[in-house]
């Protein structure tokens, strides 16, 4: 596992999708892979119109629209190619010594990252593909599919990307969050930020003793920590910690077994990555 593969298909969050790459490759020292994946359910290879076939349809004009379909899907796939030049461009200007690779598929997204997965080290996408840009609080139709599926960490971030200086872990003891915990303790992606690990618990004591397990962990990792216990609920109560303490990244276990993971499986993992501001790293 080496790469850090970075999503990208045109939207506006591509560019926060190479920026957040060359950063993550820079931290992780790996090269990067730039995918551009045509959705062959939007752009097939081979287009069978007979279906549309209706009262006074000529042969003439259903050989036409096939042949208008073949070639908007070269197009598009021209257009990917040039997306994948401009965003190599970017990387190189930002970050010359790290290796870049291109790759283009036409096909499915997650059935490609599953074929990427074995190297993946990290995968990047945006919040929002080209299909639901304009709406703020939208989710890529893929996204959800690729979190699920995929074991490996996947940075998810908006519109715009700016190096992190702090990020916050939401912990809850389970075996999911120790088990991203220590893949933050022995990663280097996020050595030298300001670490925050936050628990949302009534009980007071309980966390504060689990806190102080956790302390020892990151610090011997060699990361500055600063814990605390909040309540009330859980999404509330983590957004408003992010706020007051300028909190830049986020990272979650996906898939826990407590109120958290209540919070972060099915609707509510929707409802936290589309109201997040900043990005979100998930961990299997």
């Amino acid at each position: 596992m080496t790469n850090v593969i970075a999503c990208i298909d045109g939207s506006k969050a591509t560019l926060a999708v190479c920026d957040a790459s060359s950063w993550a490759a820079t931290q992780l020292d790996a090269p990067v892979t730039l995918l551009h994946v045509l959705d062959k359910s939007a752009y097939p290879t081979e287009s069978n119109l007979s279906g549309n076939i209706g009262l006074g349809t000529r042969e003439h004009l259903l050989n036409e629209m096939v042949e208008l379909e073949a070639r908007r899907s070269k197009l598009a796939l021209e257009q990917g190619k040039y997306l994948l030049q401009d965003a190599r461009t970017r990387l190189i200007e930002s970050a010359p010594a790290v290796e870049i690779e291109t790759l283009q598929r036409h096909g499915d997204l997650v059935e490609t990252l599953l074929e990427q997965e074995c190297k993946a080290r990290l995968v990047v996408m945006g919040r929002q593909g080209e299909q639901h840009q304009d709406q703020a609080q939208a989710i890529g139709s893929h996204l959800e599919s690729v979190i699920r599926t995929l074991k490996q960490p996947i940075l998810v971030v908006m519109a715009e990307f700016q190096a992190p200086k702090r990020f916050m872990i939401a912990y809850d003891g389970s075996p999911t969050a120790k088990k991203a915990l220590n893949r933050v303790a022995s990663s280097p992606l996020l050595r030298g930020l300001e670490c925050h690990v936050v628990m949302v618990s009534d009980n007071q004591a309980q966390a504060t003793a689990e806190l102080g397990l956790v302390e020892d962990v990151l610090h011997e990792a060699n990361f500055n920590v600063i814990t605390a216990v909040c309540q009330g609920e859980v999404q509330a109560a983590l957004a408003s910690y992010q706020a007051e303490h300028q909190i830049d990244l986020m990272v979650m276990g996906a898939y826990g077994h407590s109120r958290i993971r209540e919070f972060f499986v099915g609707s509510n993992t929707t409802r936290m990555i589309s109201k997040s501001h900043i990005p979100l790293l998930l961990l299997r």
